[in-house]
């Protein structure tokens, strides 16, 4: 099973497992990383999953689609590597994937 690598904003830094074909947010929820709550529990329905996709990640990931890039809208600090964690399905290449998670969600 894949690793994702969670970055709080102060720097702290949880390592957790992954199931091939979860999402990110489920792994996140699963291991009860704080800062990724997932209100609408994966439906793309709010922002409250919001990461930021690390640099070196960002082509693995690719991009968000129209409906992610408008629940996006509702997310406070958004960047150019910002993504709703719902929407991010793991696949074994993404094994080591390194996202930030912002101050605080929406």
């Amino acid at each position: 099973m894949p690793f994702i690598k969670f970055v709080d904003a102060r720097g702290g830094v949880m390592v957790v497992e992954a199931a091939t074909g979860s999402t990110v947010m489920e792994a996140a929820v699963r291991n009860s990383v704080s800062a990724i709550v997932g209100e609408c529990g994966g439906a793309c329905a709010c922002a409250t999953c919001h990461v930021y996709v690390d640099e070196a990640w960002q082509n693995a990931v690719g991009e968000p689609d129209p409906m992610e890039e408008d629940m996006l809208d509702f997310a406070l600090d958004v960047r150019p590597n910002s993504r709703l964690s719902c929407q991010i399905r793991i696949r074994d290449d993404l094994d080591g994937l390194v996202v930030h998670t912002p101050a605080r969600q929406a």
